[in-house]
Parts: C-alpha cells; structure tokens; sequence
C-alpha cells in the first residue's frame, strides 16, 4: 500500500445507478472506498462480488463502502437481474469509457482501487486477489486517520499504481 503522503486524489466521477441517480464519488469522502470495476460475464468478478457484500456489512458502520462500477456494454438489462440474483447490498453504478480513462484506461476485469478517507488511491488491484488481502486493506484503511487534506488528482499512471 502507498504510504499516506504519496497517494494522489482519486478522480471524480459521477455516474447514474440502478435508480437512476446521480452518484459521485465524492459523495464518499470521509469513507475508505473499494472501487471494483467488474462486468456480468467476469469469472473473478463472481468470485469477488460475495466478499464484497460481506465487507459492506461487516464494515459500513466504521466508515466504510463498496462502490462498484459496471462495464456491461448490455447496459441495466444485464446488470438488474444480476445484482439482484447475487443479492448485491451495496451501490453499483453503470461505467462508461470517460471513467474508465480517468483511471488509467481500466482494461483488466475485475480492477478495483482502495481509497482512503482522503480520497486518495491507496492501493490498486487488478484481477482477482484474495479476499483476505481485500480485509488486511479495509483494516489498515480504517484504522488511519483522516488528514482532511487534499493533494494532487491522480494521471493516468498515478491511477494504475505505476507512479
């Protein structure tokens, strides 16, 4: 993980979710953030999606939140069914390639960014990890303190980890 001082503000978005509101991320500031990039016909995604349903339960009430963003090119008509049949308890949004760029060009599925308080890229993960390296990053995320400060918005390399 990125030592506090050298992590760069993660890129806002905004984009529409199942309701069809209006969402941002920086409706979460103040909250350590799993951002997963994933799609319907992802294996690794399917193996993801239920350790992140555990982590929205076991974690929100300590600052907490999953915030999924789906590149389905079937758009909503593939994703309801799913995020319903998975039992999905947390936000998912509908992707597109405008915020796919703002983070590095998100080519691999599933791509997921930890984002501290700050709103920062503490730590990115592209393709599957274990679940138990997802809950040493939500603990060492919640257990920091919250700065309040800003700091540079992350480039393309910065978002991928590479900087």
């Amino acid at each position: 993980m990125k030592a506090p001082e050298l992590r760069q503000i993660a890129p806002d978005f905004t984009l529409r979710d199942a309701e069809g509101r209006q969402v941002s991320l920086s409706d979460y500031r103040g909250k350590v953030v799993l951002l997963n990039f994933w799609a319907t016909w992802c294996g690794p995604c399917r193996i993801e999606i239920p350790w992140f349903v555990d982590f929205e339960r076991q974690f929100k009430d300590r600052g907490f939140a999953v915030l999924g963003v789906s590149m389905d090119e079937e758009g909503w008509d593939a994703v309801r069914p799913y995020i319903a049949r998975m039992r999905v308890n947390y936000r998912v949004l509908m992707g597109d390639s405008m915020v796919s760029d703002l983070y590095g060009g998100v080519e691999s599925l599933p791509t997921s960014f930890m984002i501290d308080r700050d709103g920062r890229v503490a730590r990115v993960h592209i393709g599957l990890v274990s679940r138990s390296e997802y809950q040493n990053d939500i603990n060492a995320l919640l257990d920091q303190s919250h700065s309040g400060n800003g700091g540079p918005v992350a480039g393309r390399a910065a978002a991928r980890g590479t900087e």
